[in-house]
């Protein structure tokens, strides 16, 4: 099986290098977003071709195995219902090493499904029966937020150093230990790491936590983490 995915990989990389787009599955739904901006910003994303679905169709697709065609997944949606079917595509999607961008609100889908908080490597804490107030997440709107870069050497964090965005923050949501972060802030209303690194299974997962609306879409900085992101999970697991 690693041998598999080595020459898969291998493949991939050297279809980039001979200029072929990163086919992408957009992957929206269950939140308001400023559309117009958010579509321009994947517009932007040189060597990147993607194809948007919303939930709940996008997550039929998965079940229904339309993920093959796709190199990556980005998640910007906040969705809820999962059928047994569609959570158990997304465990072969991580089992044959398909890499997965979850952004923003992404972080607060599936509150009832465990297995996902290990998958995106954290997860907000909504208000649910037996959930003690201490430990329930909080947000912030349009906050200036001060971000400084974990891991200057890391292919996300590549060109950016400590930038500002016009935001939402979140608070006191979990992060596993696991993960690597990428991605800080010291803003009093934020959890400190708002950026990592995960792994699960075969698959490389990175989580950003910025991107609530069009000050952060056209900002270029968020424009390049995401793109360094879509690039660096798109490599051979060797280089990773």
């Amino acid at each position: 099986m690693k041998y598999i995915l080595t020459i898969t990989a291998t493949m991939l990389f050297a279809s980039l290098l001979n200029g072929q787009p990163v086919k992408v599955m957009l992957i929206t739904g269950g939140h308001a977003y400023d559309t117009l901006q958010f579509f321009q910003l994947f517009d932007s994303l040189e060597g990147v071709e993607y194809e948007h679905h919303a939930q709940p169709e996008a997550n039929r697709k998965l079940a229904e195995g339309t993920g093959e065609k796709f190199d990556a997944f980005v998640f910007y949606d906040m969705w809820q219902e999962v059928s047994a079917r569609e959570k158990q595509a997304y465990m072969d999607l991580t089992k044959e090493g398909k890499p997965f961008l979850f952004l923003h609100h992404a972080l607060v889908s599936y509150q009832n499904w465990p297995d996902f908080e290990q998958i995106i490597g954290g997860k907000y804490m909504e208000k649910s029966p037996g959930i003690p107030a201490e430990q329930l997440s909080s947000y912030r709107h349009d906050v200036w937020v001060d971000i400084e870069v974990t891991h200057s050497r890391h292919p996300v964090t590549k060109g950016l150093n400590h930038f500002r965005l016009f935001d939402e923050v979140y608070g006191n949501f979990r992060v596993l230990d696991g993960v690597k972060p990428l991605l800080q802030t010291k803003h009093p209303e934020s959890t400190p790491v708002i950026g990592w690194e995960n792994r699960f299974n075969h698959s490389t997962i990175i989580y950003l936590q910025p991107g609530h609306d069009f000050h952060s879409f056209e900002s270029a900085e968020y424009r390049k983490l995401i793109l360094n992101s879509i690039r660096y999970l798109t490599q051979p697991m060797e280089n990773k």
